[in-house]
């Protein structure tokens, strides 16, 4: 059997970024070939993989790319398994490779993404790596680009969990920076009313009609009602609704921040990692104990 040095597996672990027992193991299965153990190693974290592929990534972060001129920009999703993984220097930057292929190359979606070049090989074989290195799955899960129509600014804010990307015609970068910071604090769901999707709209309408019946109301007054709530209800879920978090007054909305500056918003992005995707609620303990059972078999 041929002899597995520390240099042989440093080397090994050099060129395939695996970890070093599986490197070990590797050249001890290849007798000493370090073509045929890298071989071995591609074949093993491509099985890791895929078997990582079947977990749900509901963490992750957010990045954005701006090109130097402001015009053209990208912000996108990268999900991972655990936070711990979602602060990995490597994961950080295929979340930010990623955002700025999106900038420059236009994909049309996630599955064009993942077949654009990276490094040596694509979009979709460095992220299946770099699964394979790590052993947890990882996601690309969606992203939006801009050809601004004035110039773009971003804000990320806690540990890159929530991402803004806002086209802001007019106005200055620090107006562009508080309504960036703004959008991450109060979530709009869109610009205006002609956002906002008809079926929340109507939800909010038919349950103000029915607590107004509740309490007593006359059947004349329910649509006036009902009407008052929802324009309240627009009010809070509209970007130019909402009173501005650093109005001195208190009162002045983004609209009125906006017309004073003489600027407007031509469109915004805000992705909040995990949104909407199910998370699995995991017992640590009993998984340790079903792992440890599993192995005395």
């Amino acid at each position: 059997m041929a002899e597995i040095t520390a240099s042989m597996v440093k080397e090994l672990r050099e060129k395939t970024d695996a970890p070093m027992m599986e490197c070990k193991k590797a050249l001890a299965e290849a007798a000493g070939d370090m073509a045929k153990a890298e071989e071995i190693l591609r074949v093993k974290l491509g099985n890791k993989a895929s078997k990582a592929a079947t977990r749900v990534a509901a963490e992750g972060i957010v990045a954005v790319h701006i090109a130097a001129d402001g015009k053209v920009g990208a912000i996108i999703e990268v999900n991972s398994e655990t936070d711990f993984v979602a602060k990995n220097d490597d994961f950080i930057a295929l979340a930010k490779g990623c955002a700025t292929l999106v900038a420059e190359k236009n994909p049309a979606d996630v599955a064009a993404l993942s077949a654009l070049p990276m490094g040596e090989g694509t979009v979709e074989t460095t992220r299946a790596a770099l699964v394979g290195k790590i052993g947890e799955n990882m996601t690309i899960r969606r992203f939006s680009r801009f050809e601004a129509k004035g110039k773009l600014v971003s804000y990320i804010h806690g540990g890159a969990k929530v991402g803004v990307l806002v086209d802001l015609v007019g106005g200055d970068e620090q107006l562009g920076k508080d309504l960036a910071m703004h959008i991450a604090a109060n979530k709009p769901k869109s610009l205006d009313a002609s956002g906002v999707d008809a079926a929340l709209i109507e939800t909010e309408r038919r349950v103000a009609i029915e607590k107004a019946k509740e309490s007593g109301k006359p059947e004349a007054m329910l649509e006036k009602i009902a009407e008052g709530t929802v324009q309240k209800f627009l009010k809070e879920v509209t970007l130019l609704g909402q009173v501005f978090v650093k109005a001195e007054d208190g009162k002045e909305t983004v609209e009125q921040l906006l017309k004073r500056k003489g600027a407007s918003i031509a469109g915004f992005v805000l992705y909040v990692v995990g949104e909407g995707i199910e998370k699995k609620v995991t017992d640590f303990a009993a998984e340790v104990a079903a792992q440890a059972a599993a192995a005395q078999k």
